[in-house]
């Protein structure tokens, strides 16, 4: 695969940086495309009192394998410093066909973290408190990604699942498109880069969540 340096996390009006490889397994290149992110692109998913402001995040734009077997754009927002990395696990997603239903950035939904995981959204940034706490959840940095929030839902330690539509799916046993597992070809995607498993914890138990602090 051919990648892109890193991106300064510094840079203000840093030009865009392409992440791109050549065709394989069947589909085409696959390409990533870096930006600087305004306050006024992230709308409400980000507000003044955030712990990161809108120069130290990135616009991430790449091509997506979906659930109906077609190559799709999407777009991420992340932290600066983990933009290229993110770019090329999603490139071994992409190649390695794992399907993913959407991916928008999450104004879409109102910046509604129960609304954007319902519609089974792939998402990353939202300026929010943990799910049932008061901290800043490591979306709020950029530095966490949520993916096919359905198929890999959110157990808390009462037993809620999160998305409610996600329900059939806490049976892990189960192999359906979309759906991670310990040890596979996602999972180790992200997780040989440093990034940790939210389905690896006791509880609660987030299946869709992977983050790098």
């Amino acid at each position: 695969m051919v990648f892109a340096g890193a991106m300064p996390a510094s840079a203000t009006t840093a030009p865009p940086v392409e992440v791109t490889a050549p065709a394989a397994n069947g589909l085409p290149p696959y390409l990533a495309v870096i930006r600087p992110v305004s306050a006024e692109r992230l709308a409400s998913s980000w507000h003044e009192g955030c712990p990161v402001g809108p120069d130290q995040l990135r616009l991430v734009s790449l091509n997506f394998y979906g659930f109906d077997g077609k190559v799709h754009r999407g777009e991420l927002v992340v932290n600066a410093d983990r933009a290229v990395e993110v770019a090329r696990t999603f490139a071994d997603l992409y190649f390695g066909r794992f399907p993913i239903q959407r991916m928008e950035t999450v104004e879409k939904y109102n910046s509604d973290d129960d609304a954007s995981m319902a519609a089974n959204n792939t998402s990353a940034f939202n300026c929010r408190a943990i799910t049932g706490g008061t901290a800043w959840s490591n979306h709020s940095y950029g530095r966490a990604i949520d993916i096919n929030t359905v198929q890999n839902p959110y157990i808390s330690g009462s037993g809620a699942v999160y998305p409610p539509n996600g329900a059939p799916y806490v049976d892990r046993t189960q192999t359906v498109p979309g759906m991670i597992h310990a040890g596979d070809a996602t999972e180790r995607a992200f997780t040989t880069r440093g990034w940790t498993w939210g389905g690896s914890w006791d509880t609660p138990i987030d299946y869709q969540h992977f983050e790098k602090p």
